[in-house]
Parts: structure tokens; C-alpha cells; sequence
């Protein structure tokens, strides 16, 4: 087992690190009380909510500017691949729901919408940075206008009831609704 200096450096070098692995728990076991804990927690939660933030501005700022430069439907290929590329990022659902309302076609723009919303409820959020309370809400008044409409006119088309039912699933959370 101690054969030479190199198995004796190892041992010895392996009961040190195990000295200050217990010595590092000990300590942090000690004197990490409930408060201290909870608020830990929370900051990390903030930063890790800030980060999520930026990596999105990062990601879906060519986005914005192919909009800026009147280019939709790049703009909307872009965000076709983003989409793909980041499945459960609700930003890339939102931006196709602004552009395609942009572009006149609202009920694809209101089931973007909806997929958005449906994996990440802050966009309904006024306190959140990402909020699109605004947009979401005349979004809803001008579907629910031409929409209506729509479904009173042909009752037995199912793909505008959907459409419709997407609407009112949108203002039912816009009221302070869950899923």
C-alpha cells in the first residue's frame, strides 16, 4: 500500500482533501440559519431571473431589428429557427405573435400568442421586464371584435370557434385566470 513517495504523496493528499471537505460542511452546516437560506434563494432567483432576460435580448435581438427594418418575413424565418432551436422559450412565440399581427394575420397571431403565454405566464405580468400586457390586451379586444364576429357569422366552423376559444383563453388569464 505505501510502497514508494508517490503512493505516500497520494494518501496524504487524498486525507487532506477529506480534512477540508468535512471542515467545509462543518462549517456550512453551522452557521446557515432559515433567513439567511431563504434570502439566498431569492437572490438567486433574481439573478437567475436578470441572466434569462439579457440571454434573451441577446438571442432575439436580430429579430428586433430585421422588424425595425420593415423585414417581417425574415424576421419571422429567423424566429422559425430560433423557435426550433429553443422549444421552451416563450420569447420566440411572442415576437411571431407581433409580427404576425403586424402582418394582418390574427388568428395565427393569437394561437402565437397563446403558446407564449402557455410556457411563461410573465408576459402577463406589469411588474415583469418582458411584460406584453398591452399588446395582449389589444390583441384580445380586436379578436374578440373581428373574430366574434367571424364565429357569429359561420357558427359550424370549427376553425374559428378555436380561434375564438384561444381569444378567451387569452382574456381569461389576462383576468387574473390560471390554466
Amino acid at each position: 500500500m505505501f510502497k514508494d513517495t508517490f503512493d505516500k504523496l497520494c494518501w496524504a493528499s487524498l486525507a487532506i482533501v477529506l480534512i477540508a471537505l468535512l471542515v467545509l460542511l462543518g462549517m456550512n452546516a453551522g452557521s446557515e440559519g432559515k433567513a439567511a437560506s431563504g434570502l439566498d434563494k431569492a437572490v438567486e432567483r433574481e439573478m437567475a431571473y436578470h441572466a434569462r432576460v439579457e440571454l434573451i435580448a441577446k438571442l432575439y435581438g436580430p429579430v428586433d431589428g430585421l422588424r425595425k427594418e420593415g423585414k417581417n418575413q425574415e424576421a419571422l424565418l429567423k424566429l422559425d429557427e430560433l423557435v426550433r432551436k429553443y422549444p421552451g422559450e416563450a420569447h420566440g412565440h411572442i415576437l411571431q405573435g407581433e409580427i404576425l399581427r403586424e402582418m394582418g394575420a390574427l388568428d395565427e397571431a393569437v394561437a402565437s400568442y397563446v403558446a407564449g403565454v402557455k410556457l411563461n405566464g410573465d408576459y402577463l405580468d406589469d411588474k415583469s421586464p418582458l411584460s406584453r400586457r398591452g399588446d395582449i390586451q389589444r390583441l384580445v379586444d380586436e379578436g374578440l371584435k373581428r373574430i366574434g364576429a367571424r364565429a357569429a357569422a359561420n357558427p359550424g366552423n370549427r376553425t374559428i370557434a378555436a380561434s375564438l376559444q384561444k381569444v378567451n383563453y387569452l382574456r381569461s388569464r389576462l383576468a387574473g385566470g390560471c390554466e
